[in-house]
């Protein structure tokens, strides 16, 4: 499909190189996926790029950012786009629609789906919708449909499809996708949920009361978040008043959160819970673990020019953090003897700081002996007038089009 007749040798090296990684490392291993990220050339799509940052396996590029250096679009790590493929599971024939556009990862969806399927690809910015559509026509893809609305919104002359790709991070699951997508159909979106983000794969299912969508994998992911009328910012809340740490909630503010002012007041206590993972392990699962059971589960940051070592995380960016009424807790880590492998601890501030990081430890602890190693919560998406005694779930949360439930599978 692609009518590029003159490539750079080094670039066909590089493309091959990165596939290589990505059959190796796990991201990829669909013979018809892994066929067209050789085929189609992925700089052609980044210009005015290096040669080496446009094949770098495991980094995005950056196309767009405000004046504040807020990035607003990039063209995914070939990482990612791999991924995020595998779950989508694109088939000949099928209609797809692609929210969030850059070219490439139409482009690849154009190849799968061949002569006989349909790519439309949305996205709210025209300065990124332009350059779409005049890179897909300029390499051979002038069959993929390009459209600049709010994809929010029900896409004009769309009909039904086999399945929807979101290419932005979302933290909500709009009701026009639901709608647009067939019974059985495929949506895959990077999901923002009590600040973690997964590209999660949702097959829509009937369920006795109506439709929902069920999760059939998630997995860590990084995306630019979504804009348009689903956008939505997390909340900050300054501890004791200044700008030195802040505690950012997904969905909502504690109730009185004017009682963590006198906190940092408190000595912090530090307690080590002899839970130890190896380097490289995946953390997933725990992350979700946190998220799902601690009400008060939020993340930390630290402003490094203000630091007075009230606290002191490993990563001052970001830290697993949770509030509980007056006292908020973190958790760090340290090398172990062996310096194979790290240990997590538990510090706390605030008048209960011992019997909160003592609860925050337990989770860690459940985790150990019950989650680490196994599968990732099941994620269901409900409409958001479901009652709740139609959601199984060991978490819901709350959010303006829709309800997700969090449940770990049965052992």
């Amino acid at each position: 499909m692609t009518n590029t007749t003159v490539e750079p040798d080094e670039a066909t090296r590089l493309r091959n190189k990165v596939v290589d990684e990505l059959c190796a490392d796990g991201n990829l291993s669909s013979p018809e996926i892994e066929a067209v990220m050789r085929k189609v050339p992925r700089h052609a799509f980044i210009p005015d790029t290096p040669l080496d940052k446009a094949y770098d396996t495991y980094a995005a590029v950056i196309t767009k950012t405000d004046e504040h250096g807020v990035q607003l679009s990039s063209v995914s790590a070939p990482q990612i786009q791999a991924m995020m493929l595998e779950q989508a599971q694109v088939k000949p024939g099928m209609r797809v629609l692609e929210i969030g556009s850059g070219g490439l990862n139409a482009a690849y969806l154009a190849e799968l789906v061949g002569e006989h399927g349909e790519v439309v690809t949305v996205d709210i910015d025209p300065v990124v919708t332009d350059r779409a559509h005049r890179l897909l026509d300029e390499h051979g893809y002038g069959r993929v449909r390009v459209v600049t609305a709010d994809a929010a919104e029900p896409v004009p002359d769309l009909g039904e499809v086999d399945v929807v790709m979101v290419t932005a991070g979302a933290w909500d699951i709009s009701p026009a996708w639901t709608a647009q997508l067939r019974q059985g159909g495929r949506l895959v979106v990077p999901l923002r949920m009590r600040g973690l983000t997964r590209s999660v794969s949702f097959v829509q299912v009937a369920g006795e009361h109506g439709p929902y969508l069920e999760s059939e994998s998630g997995r860590i992911c990084g995306f630019v978040p979504m804009q348009g009328s689903t956008a939505h910012r997390e909340e900050l809340l300054l501890v004791n008043g200044t700008p030195e740490i802040g505690l950012k909630f997904d969905d909502g503010l504690p109730a009185d959160p004017h009682r963590l002012d006198n906190a940092v007041t408190t000595p912090r206590h530090e307690l080590w819970t002899g839970v130890t993972v190896r380097i490289q392990e995946l953390i997933d699962t725990l992350q979700m673990a946190m998220a799902i059971s601690l009400p008060g589960f939020c993340t930390m940051a630290v402003d490094e020019d203000l630091d007075t070592g009230l606290v002191a995380p490993v990563n001052k960016r970001f830290s697993l953090a949770a509030v509980e009424d007056d006292t908020f807790a973190y958790l760090v880590t340290r090398r172990t003897e062996d310096g194979k492998h790290i240990e997590y601890g538990v510090h706390a501030l605030g008048p209960n700081a011992e019997q909160f990081a003592d609860k925050v430890a337990d989770v860690l602890r459940d985790w150990e002996a019950n989650r680490r190693g196994g599968p990732s919560p099941v994620i269901r998406v409900y409409p958001v007038d479901t009652p709740d005694d139609q959601i199984p779930a060991d978490r819901v949360i709350d959010k303006v089009h829709s309800r997700v439930s969090l449940s770990w599978p049965s052992a």
